[in-house]
């Protein structure tokens, strides 16, 4: 690794590698991995993989087949196993163990898979390429491979060239996007807490870095404008400084992940052409936004909220209204914090990130404002009323500091909240909210407020980021969602989540197989088209379709439109449309908590769907939205600008039956759900993502311990299945998927066909052909395409087998051969040494004879002397040498001249050349130019391109806009034609009533004819009493007597009548006045609530001005130094503002002050209001007898008009007598009196008749009043019997209290037993983790334990009988717990006796089938149940009999039922009478509560004049005084005008004007004072008069309480008998409880012995753990000496490399320099040719050597030269030769060393070899121990199962006592239940007397009327009487008139005296005129008769 970072460039990494090196974290050793000897144990065993609870799988190898089964050996401990063949899977080569792709596993499986996953892991390497995906497990630590020195290590590089990384995905994913111009994506998913925000945030770290602008454009922009790389070095900050906020609002701390994702997002990087960052996008998807108001234990809300409690400073946090951690009840959990982190620092770092996306400071504080007021919301509280369910606001506080926050009003905010108005049909009404639709509401609009200011958020920093309009038209998006979850119960969220990932599984199979198949469509292989994508399909469609049936989303979006729809109709509808889907199940059981159950691609997820309408529906209290809509606060009001989109209440209230199209006519498709807007999202998301080549990244959790280097194998195997990591695998093995190139192929395997391809050139293909024919593979394993092979899983795994074993063979042969040639080489070489010895001893024994020899000697030396002689001889040969030499010379003249010319020629060659090369250049730069348009060209036509995709996509998107709204009128259109057939129905049934209602008009038509004839009859009987009364009229003189009296007796009756009346109209008056004084009040309180309301605007709009003052006080400081001359004028006008606003804030003060005081007047008031109240409820019996008084004089009063009745139509009757009898006196008076004799005596019988009536009715009122008694009594007792059953209540609760303390003092007794059994768990676990390491560490050290095996024997029989006393520890701890929860069962069915009887019955049938089921565990022979089952059938023998017993006694109680039934009906009679007399006592007190509240409202009100006119007198005195004064002034000024002399006329008739003018004024003003004096006697009077009233209320509520107090105390008395009985029944159920302390007790005991066993067995494991650190120790000292030796062997061979490149490098040095010394030599010899040669032409001619004296000269410097040359090169050559003879020796010496170390290296290897036998010993002798162990073992469990049946038999007897207990509360609760019935009845009598009691008021209404008839028709008589008695008396006067003038004029004939005729004609005149008045008033008289007669009869009728 340091080389290669060495040649890339990064020496200083390669230097810090020593320290922290990356190269372990990314790169595999391959040492390890091409081991030879893992290959050999490989091919050796057959091993597998097999199925493991604890490891997920293990490796074993195979060892014989029997059938469907395989006998299998374990690798691990070499136990034997039975394994069905189904469930094993093959095992790779060692050759792919750690391989960085696993697409190149040849045996494709799970459990290869993760033990690939899991090896990686371990090795520290976390990225594994899985195909296309990029598998990232979570290592939980720090790793040193994301600097800036690996992401340039990953730059430029391809995929395959460098280990897996996520720089690697990115870098593939950039250049891919820069070379095909083609949109990407990184697609990151995985659970809570895998690292998939981490990863996101490598991913824009790598491509800030890659692709900045700041570092590329360095070069070209000049330096006069260094602006544009600032800006483009901002835009990478911001990029990554979005995360930050984003992570502070949106992540939260949960039980997995300490800063977890509670949102999905989809960053979008925009690059230019040139591949630089331009601009940013973010979008976000299902914000948890529930987090806001709750979380779970050990959990925290978002981040921004501590970060902002604990970093804000104390003027922020007084201006944001800030408090505590625990003053904020959204904050669930309170102040948890972060292990390594501090929320202050967080805070600032928060800041910083907003102040570098450029938030200005207004933005960032309307924020934070936001977030407190979501704080605020939890604290307003709200509280149930007392007599109904509405909601209250008990203290505002919190509501005014949020709307102080938010910028509301706060009367309208409450009122909003309390009571907000609702829309019913069309009209508006205000609906009081209960206590929790206002805590409902609340929270709603705190989660709705912070969703709000998160997508404000996004928005912004989208704003910040946005850069570009697409510049480059590319783009990297990178999406960071959740992955696959399943829990228990899911959710609406999970299955949105799940939703998604189907979506995305489904799209990585389209991209994965698809990839695969035009590979293999590329390739010509025979392949039938698969898309895999379709196996999604269903399950996609059950969620998200339409119609046809409807899914999920659609059936959801249906039920939220419909106003009665719940979650359970929801379920239904789905479960009815759904049903038979292959995707959907249903609960197999009742009990299932899940609704229902989807089968996704990752496994059954079981959806639990409560309150999932609310969820999708999302609604908000809508009048507070508005209000927040139009808050001052100008953010608030942006954020809520959308108030007409939501949900408002009443779509969700259901009030009334139209609100469905109601709702749907008036939003017209605005209103959205949840999963409408989720799916729009996702389609909008999957189309974006379609468009770009995607890149996958799946994350893993190891484990949810948060540990570093631990992985649990079968968490990380579900997170495979729900990430799709083994979905990918599954597609692959459809195909195939290992593939070879022909080349390597041939290569690799022509070893196994060696004679199949012929010598000399083959195609490859053909080759490959004939080599799978000779290899005889079956056709359907493999595929020949162009230029690859393919194959199926599994068949090179084989082909590698066999490669191997062929190898073998060849190598074996091989060495034979090497070994025979070595032999007879070596045989050879010791034959040739034999000879050469023989003749170096022939050769030396022949010196040895001769030297001594003198003619030897003399030979010797006369032998060099022979050469003088040849002198001559060599001077002719040097001659001749010259010659030739001269020859050469010529001709290499001639030579020269030849290359010159040649030369020349070249020369000008090479200018053609060069102006043939620069046309050429030329037109390439034409080409250039040429190439570089049509690029420009192409690049427009891609964003022409570009810009139509998008185009098309818009107009995609419109048309699934269309068509989602095509299907919206459709289902509008269904659900109009469901409206148009309910109203045909209602039609028909209106049809229906009106055929009805014609066949009523008739009978109604046929009724009113019998009617009219009935009436005909009736006016010919008018006529004929007409006529009688005509008779009559002449009776009437006799009758006057009787009429007078009648009259006498009628006037004392109406005196009475008018007296009652003026009472009545008195009472009327006063109730009036009442009436006025209320009316006032309310009038005043209003103006008052008006007045306070305008303080309060003028309050605020001085605060606005106070404000806009200081403004202008603050920039006219700053304008002081500019503008002096203006400074004076300015401070002025200050002190007139400061002046102003001093008066102003006294005013404010004051109105404060009176503020506070009419608060405390109101509270006052309110407490006077609650205790008149209780009084009034006292004063009830008093006001009934009042009651019963009046209801006495009003029957009186009835009876009294009754009687007038009955004597006015008496007097009627008679006067019609009378008239009768004056008609037909003259002719029968006998008769007629005889017959009105008769009429009377009838008129009598009615009055007796009706006297007998009233009789009748006083009887009845009598029985009513009796009954109303006895009502009475009984409510009484009832009372009595209610009041001893609270008091028995109250008994129940004290004895519960000290139930409860005495279980909480067994709980304290549990938790010390607890606490001892939980130290005994500790120590059982230690010695479990002991064991373990015991037997990982044993395994290495046998060898160095063989003396010791005997005491390992023992220790080890000792482990195992620890291991089974913690194993029974374990299980009496499990039992103890079982019984623990056993008895706080018992303990809370005690505690719940009184009040939740079937509570404590459901917990004893729980603990009752819990005790069930340990029986049936401990159970175990057939016998007891087969007893059991005959007992079963004796019981239901008996349950037989005593069923048909029972039916007989039922049929006993059903005809006593009927015999009671017809009893209460009687009282049900009796209950309406009494009801209706109650209900007049009702609404008599409500009556008299009322004047009595409107006296005190009169009574205040003359208070407050009282204070006003009061005021108004102070005033008036003060202006009195002023007045004086001013009439002082005057007067002085008269005397003075007075003593002036001119115009003294004038002015003196001017002052007495004015003088009188005052006068008049003062007399006003005196008048005035005393009118104010009178009226405030009158209001002092009010008072006083109310205060007696108040001291007689006072004296009554006394009365009162004394009686209440006595009832009190016969109360108490009742109570104390029942206490007295409850200590009876503890004192039992302690003797019970010691019975359980005994057997505690036992349990004590039996817990002491096994302690002492465990201490025994501690020391015993204390021992052990001494020998097992010895030999840890040793242990660690062999480790080290491996390691070191490691060490040592991998620095030399990275010596032996370099020392391998020097030598290289040396050798060619030294190759160079030999060449120059051959070439040197060369030169020096010619040299020494031509000076010999020269030498000799001096030496022959002596003549020619003047002329070539100067030639030898030049030519001896040139030898001079040469030699030195000669000398230099020599000495070269020899510092050469030393160095070269150095290097041999280093590399002699290297080697040397070398294969030392490999010597060592082999001794190592053989010593672990030797340790690993050794090891596999000790497991072996390990599971003989275990075996010994366990036989141990079962003895303790016996003797354990014998206690255990024991502790059973006491709980048997527990249960028993429990049933007996059960059966005394079953009998109470029939008790009540009988006791509730009584109760209900006599409930419903009262409602019964009730209804009674309305219809005899009913009926006394109507007499009334009739009364009040009855007597205006007798005054008309009466008046018509009079008339005809004044008409009577005038006929008689004429009468007697005329009989005075008959006399007189009789006595003139008898006298004889003449009649004159003028006195005749005026008395016939007067006659006539008499006669005629007499006549008409006849008449009058006959027609007022008759008038009365038809009305007496109609009143008769």
């Amino acid at each position: 690794m340091r080389k290669l970072l060495k040649e890339v460039g990064y020496p200083e990494m390669a230097q810090r590698s020593g320290q922290e090196d990356p190269e372990r974290y990314l790169f595999v050793d391959r040492a390890v991995v091409y081991n030879p000897a893992t290959q050999a144990d490989w091919t050796a065993k057959k091993l597998v993989w097999i199925p493991s609870e604890r490891n997920g799988f293990e490796a074993a190898s195979i060892r014989e087949e029997q059938g469907d089964e395989v006998v299998v050996e374990l690798a691990e401990n070499g136990k034997k196993a039975m394994v069905n063949k189904d469930d094993i899977q093959k095992m790779n080569p060692p050759k792919f163990s750690k391989v960085e792709d696993m697409a190149e596993l040849t045996c494709l499986n799970e459990a290869s898979v993760l033990h690939n996953l899991k090896d990686r892991y371990y090795s520290g390497l976390i990225y594994t390429y899985s195909g296309l995906f990029c598998v990232v497990i979570n290592p939980y630590k720090n790793l040193p491979i994301y600097s800036e020195n690996i992401i340039e290590m990953y730059r430029g590089k391809k995929r395959h060239e460098m280990p897996p990384h996520i720089y690697a995905i990115s870098e593939s994913a950039y250049r891919c996007m820069l070379q095909d111009r083609e949109d990407q994506s990184i697609l990151c998913t995985g659970e809570s807490g895998a690292g998939k925000t981490e990863n996101t945030k490598k991913v824009i770290q790598y491509l800030a870095h890659v692709a900045s602008s700041h570092k590329g454009r360095k070069d070209h922009v000049p330096p006069e404008s260094p602006k544009p790389v600032k800006l483009q070095a901002k835009l990478e900050r911001q990029l990554l400084q979005a995360n930050p906020i984003l992570e502070s609002f949106g992540n939260a701390k949960t039980v997995k992940n300490d800063n977890s994702s509670r949102f999905g997002k989809f960053i979008r990087i925009n690059f230019d052409v040139t591949g630089y960052i331009v601009g940013a996008n973010i979008e976000t998807y299902l914000l948890e936004k529930s987090r806001a108001i709750r979380q779970a234990k050990d959990e925290r809300t978002f981040h921004v909220f501590y970060q902002l409690l604990a970093g804000a400073g104390e003027h922020l946090k007084s201006d944001l209204l800030l408090e505590g951690y625990t003053s904020y009840r959204f904050l669930s959990n309170g102040n948890l914090t972060i292990p390594g982190q501090q929320d202050k620092d967080n805070f600032q770092e928060t800041m910083d990130a907003m102040d570098i996306m450029s938030f200005n400071h207004e933005e960032i504080l309307s924020m934070l404002k936001v977030v407190s007021s979501v704080l605020q919301f939890g604290n307003i509280i709200f509280k149930k009323e007392r007599n109904t369910d509405q909601a209250s606001m008990p203290e505002n506080t919190a509501a005014q500091k949020l709307c102080h926050l938010l910028g509301l009003n706060v009367m309208e905010f409450t009122r909003a909240i309390l009571s907000p108005r609702i829309k019913v049909g069309r009209d508006y009404v205000q609906k009081a909210q209960t206590k929790e639709q206002a805590d409902f509401a609340v929270e709603a609009l705190a989660k709705a407020t912070y969703e709000r200011l998160f997508r404000w958020l996004v928005h912004r920093i989208n704003k910040a980021l946005d850069r570009t309009k697409r510049q480059g038209a590319s783009f990297i998006g990178i999406l960071d969602i959740a992955g696959f979850e399943i829990f228990q119960l899911n959710s609406f969220e999970q299955m949105c989540i799940n939703y998604t990932n189907e979506k995305l599984q489904q799209l990585f199979n389209h991209t994965m197989f698809i990839l695969e198949q035009e590979e293999y469509q590329r390739e010509g292989i025979e392949w039938s088209f698969i898309d895999f994508g379709l196996d999604l399909q269903p399950c996609i469609d059950l969620i998200e379709r339409p119609a046809n049936p409807p899914g999920v989303l659609a059936l959801l979006d249906e039920e939220c439109w419909f106003p009665k729809a719940t979650d359970r109709t929801f379920i239904d509808k789905l479960t009815q449309e759904q049903g038979t889907h292959t995707k959907f199940q249903k609960p197999r059981q009742l009990k299932d908590k899940a609704d229902f159950c989807i089968i996704h691609y990752a496994g059954k997820v079981d959806y639990k769907a409560d309150e999932w309408l609310m969820k999708n529906m999302d609604p908000l209290n809508d009048n507070v939205a508005t209000l927040l809509h139009q808050s001052t606060d100008k953010f608030v009001a942006e954020l809520w600008k959308d108030v007409d989109r939501i949900v408002g209440l009443d779509q969700v209230a259901g009030m009334n039956e139209t609100a469905f199209g109601a709702t749907y006519k008036t939003k017209k498709g605005m209103f959205r759900t949840v999963g409408q807007l989720y799916k729009e999202s996702l389609t909008k998301l999957m189309a974006t993502l379609r468009n770009t080549n995607p890149n996958f990244v799946r994350c893993i959790i190891p484990n949810h311990e948060k540990r570093s280097g631990k992985l649990e194998p079968h968490l990380v195997l579900d997170q495979l299945r729900c990430n799709g990591v083994l979905e990918g695998i599954r597609i692959c093995r459809q195909g195939f998927p290992n593939r070879i190139v022909f080349q390597e192929f041939r290569q690799r395997y022509e070893i196994l066909t060696p004679n199949a391809i012929p010598k000399g050139f083959m195609d490859g293909k053909q080759a490959c052909e004939r080599m799978i024919r000779a290899l005889e593979l079956d056709p359907n394993l493999f595929r020949i395409g162009q230029s690859k092979i393919f194959f199926r899983t599994g068949v090179l795994a084989h082909l590698e087998e066999e490669r191997d074993l062929k190898i073998t063979d060849i190598i074996v042969y091989f060495q034979s051969v090497c070994r025979g040639y070595l032999a007879r080489k070596a045989f050879a070489k010791k034959q040739q040494q034999l000879s050469a010895l023989k003749v170096l001893q022939r050769n030396c024994a022949a010196y040895l004879k001769l030297r001594h020899w003198q003619w030897w000697r003399l030979f010797t030396k006369v032998k060099p002397l022979l050469q003088v002689t040849r002198q001559e001889e060599e001077m002719l040969a040097k001659d001749e040498e010259l010659v030739k030499v001269k020859e050469r010379q010529s001709k290499v003249e001639n030579e020269l001249v030849e290359m010159e010319r040649k030369h020349q020629q070249l020369l000008e060659e090479k200018n053609i050349l060069a102006e043939q090369l620069q046309a050429e250049t030329e037109l390439f730069a034409e080409a250039e130019e040429m190439r570089a348009r049509l690029a420009a060209k192409k690049q427009e036509l891609e964003e022409i391109l570009h810009d139509l995709e998008s185009r098309v996509e818009e107009e995609e998107e419109r048309s699934q806009s269309m068509l989602n709204e095509k299907k919206k009128m459709q289902s509008h259109i269904q659900d109009l034609e469901e409206q148009l057939d309910e109203e045909e129905a209602a039609r028909q049934k209106l049809q229906l009533e009106k055929v009805t209602a014609e066949a009523k008009i008739k009978k109604f038509e046929e009724d009113i004819l019998l009617l009219e004839d009935q009436n005909s009859k009736f006016l010919k009987e008018k006529k004929l009493l007409d006529d009688r009364v005509n008779e009559m009229t002449s009776q009437l003189a006799e009758e006057e007597e009787k009429a007078k009296n009648l009259g006498k007796v009628k006037n004392k009756q109406e005196m009475m009548m008018v007296d009652l009346e003026e009472r009545l109209k008195k009472e009327e008056k006063t109730r009036q006045e009442l009436e006025k004084s209320k009316r006032k009040l309310d009038a005043e309180t209003t103006d008052l609530q008006d007045q306070i309301t305008e303080l309060q605007a003028q309050i605020e709009e001085l605060k606005v001005q106070l404000a806009k003052k200081e403004e202008e006080l603050q920039a006219a400081l700053a304008r002081g130094d500019d503008e002096v001359a203006q400074k004076n004028n300015a401070l002025k006008q200050v002190r007139e503002l400061q002046a102003q606003l001093s008066e102003l804030q006294e005013d404010l003060e004051s109105e404060k002050v009176s503020r506070n005081k009419a608060e405390k007047l109101k509270r006052d008031l309110g407490e006077e209001l609650e205790a008149l109240k209780t009084e009034l409820e006292d004063t009830l019996d008093t006001t009934a007898a009042q009651q019963e008084l009046r209801t006495k004089r009003e029957q009186e009063v009835a009876e009294l008009k009754k009687a007038i009745d009955e004597e006015t139509k008496n007097h009627d009757a008679q006067v019609q007598e009378m008239r009768l009898r004056h008609g037909t006196a003259l002719e029968e008076l006998s008769e007629q009196l005889e017959q009105a004799k008769r009429f009377k005596s009838n008129l009598e019988k009615n009055k007796q008749g009706l006297e007998s009536d009233n009789k009748e009715l006083a009887s009845e009122v009598k029985s009513l009043q009796q009954a109303k008694v006895e009502s009475e009594y009984k409510r009484k007792k009832l009372e009595g019997q209610l009041q001893e059953l609270t008091s028995r209540a109250t008994e129940g609760e004290r004895v519960k209290g000290e139930l409860a303390e005495r279980t909480h003092k067994l709980q304290a007794e549990m938790d010390n037993v607890s606490v001892l059994l939980e130290e005994a768990e500790k120590k059982g676990i230690k010695l479990a983790k002991d064991a373990a390491s015991m037997e990982s560490q044993l395994q290495d050290t046998q060898e160095l334990l063989q003396e010791e095996t005997r005491q390992k024997l023992n220790l080890s029989s000792r482990i195992r009988q620890l291991e089974e006393e913690k194993n029974t520890l374990q299980e009496q701890q499990e039992e103890d717990e079982e019984a623990r929860r056993n008895l706080e069962k018992q303990l809370q069915a005690l505690q719940a006796q009184l009040f939740e009887t079937k509570k404590k019955l459901e917990d004893d049938v729980g603990a009752m089938e819990g005790l069930e089921e340990v029986k049936r565990k401990l159970q175990k022979d057939m016998e007891l149940t087969s007893q059991r089952l005959e007992e079963k059938a004796m019981a239901f023998e008996k349950m037989e009999k005593t069923k048909n017993r029972l039916q007989q006694e039922l049929d006993d109680l059903m005809v006593d039922l009927d015999h009671q039934r017809q009893i209460v009906s009687n009282l049900e009679k009796k209950q309406k009478k009494f009801d209706q007399m109650l209900a007049e006592e009702k609404t008599v007190s409500a009556r008299y509560a009322e004047e009595r509240d409107r006296a005190e409202a009169e009574a205040r009100e003359k208070e407050t004049k009282a204070l006003s006119m009061a005021r108004a007198l102070e005033e008036a005195l003060e202006a009195k005084e002023e007045y004086e004064r001013l009439n002082k002034q005057l007067r002085a000024e008269m005397e003075d005008l007075m003593s002036s002399k001119d115009d003294v006329g004038k002015s003196v008739h001017e002052l007495e004007k004015s003088k009188r003018t005052l006068e008049q004024q003062v007399e006003e003003m005196r008048t005035q004072l005393e009118e104010l004096e009178d009226e405030l006697q009158a209001t002092e009077d009010a008072k006083l008069r109310l205060e007696v009233n108040m001291q007689a209320m006072k004296a009554q509520f006394d009365r009162d309480l004394q009686a209440k107090d006595e009832q009190g105390e016969e109360k108490k008395r009742a109570l104390v008998k029942q206490v007295r009985e409850m200590e009876a029944e503890l004192e039992d159920e302690r003797k019970q409880r010691a019975l359980a302390v005994a057997a505690k007790k036992k349990l004590e005991m039996d817990l002491k012995d096994l302690e002492g066993q465990i201490e025994a067995a501690n020391k015993g494991r204390d021992e052990a753990i001494k020998q097992l650190r010895k030999l840890q120790a040793q242990m660690k000292d062999y480790q080290r000496e491996l390691e070191e030796a490691r060490t040592s062997r991998d620095e030399i061979f990275a010596q032996s490399k370099e020392n391998e490149k020097k030598l290289k490098g040396l050798e060619a040095e030294i190759l160079q320099l030999q060449e120059d010394h051959a070439a040197s030599e060369r030169a020096r010899r010619h040299a020494e040719q031509e000076r010999d040669e020269l030498a000799d032409e001096i030496s022959n001619s002596a003549s020619g050597k003047s002329a070539l004296l100067d030639e030898k000269r030049r030519l001896e410097a040139r030898i001079a030269q040469l030699e030195e040359e000669l000398e230099e090169e020599q000495g070269n050559t020899e510092l050469l030769n030393d160095r070269f003879r150095k290097t041999t020796m280093q590399v002699e010496t290297l080697n040397t060393e070398l294969a030392g170390e490999r010597s060592a290296a082999q001794k190592s290897e053989s010593a672990r070899q030797q340790m690993e036998r050794q090891n596999k010993d000790l497991k072996a002798k390990l599971g003989e121990l275990e075996g010994a162990v366990k036989s141990k073992f079962k003895a303790a469990i016996t003797a354990l199962e014998a206690k255990i049946l024991q502790l059973e038999e006491q709980l048997e007897q527990e249960t028993k006592e429990r049933a007996a207990a059960n059966k005394i509360v079953r009998r109470t609760e029939k008790k009540l239940k009988e006791v509730l019935l009584q109760v209900e009845d006599e409930r419903r009598h009262a409602d019964q007397y009730k209804e009674q009691m309305e219809k005899a008021n009913s009926r006394m209404k109507q007499l009334k009327r009739q009364l009040e008839e009855s007597e205006e028709e007798a005054t008309r008589a009466n008046a018509s009487r009079r008339k005809l008695q004044r008409e009577l008396d005038d006929a008689t006067e004429a009468s007697e008139g005329l009989t005075r003038e008959v006399t007189s004029l009789k006595n003139r004939l008898r006298r004889g005296g003449p009649v004159s005729s003028f006195s005749g004609r005026s008395g016939r005149r007067n006659l006539q005129i008499e006669g005629a008045s007499v006549d008409n008033s006849d008449d009058d008289a006959d027609s007022r008769t008759s008038d009365m007669n038809d009305t007496q009869a109609s009143n008769l009728e």
